[in-house]
């Protein structure tokens, strides 16, 4: 695996830790091990943590979208955090910036989504 998935539990919150490359060969196994892993703890709020991400294209985009769009249905929400440069470029270009709230650090995503909770 190109990209390495690490997922963690603060309180009500899930949060997936990327490092590696996420494209069409990886995207499918991070959503499916993301989507266990918000079915196991019953979790409504996810944040990505990207920090560690060399390379995203289309596909991880789609995991991200795809993540939004179910815990957006359910009352849930997703926030991003450690946004690296190239894939901040992504990010505008595709709009994403538009629908999700993007933290530089992942305490303010915390501290924001316990507010809203």
């Amino acid at each position: 695996m190109k990209v390495k998935l690490e997922t963690a539990r603060r309180g009500s919150v899930v949060i997936a830790s990327l490092c590696g490359e996420l494209d069409d060969h990886e995207a499918s196994a991070v959503r499916s091990l993301i989507d266990k892993e918000l079915e196991r703890t019953g979790a409504l709020r996810l944040i990505f943590d990207l920090a560690e991400l060399t390379f995203m294209d289309s596909s991880g985009l789609g995991v991200i979208l795809g993540r939004y769009r179910n815990l957006k249905s359910c009352g849930g929400e997703v926030a991003i955090v450690g946004v690296p440069s190239n894939v901040a470029r992504l990010f505008d270009i595709s709009g994403l910036r538009k629908i999700m709230v993007i933290y530089k650090k992942r305490e303010d995503a915390l501290f924001a989504m316990k507010e809203e909770a």
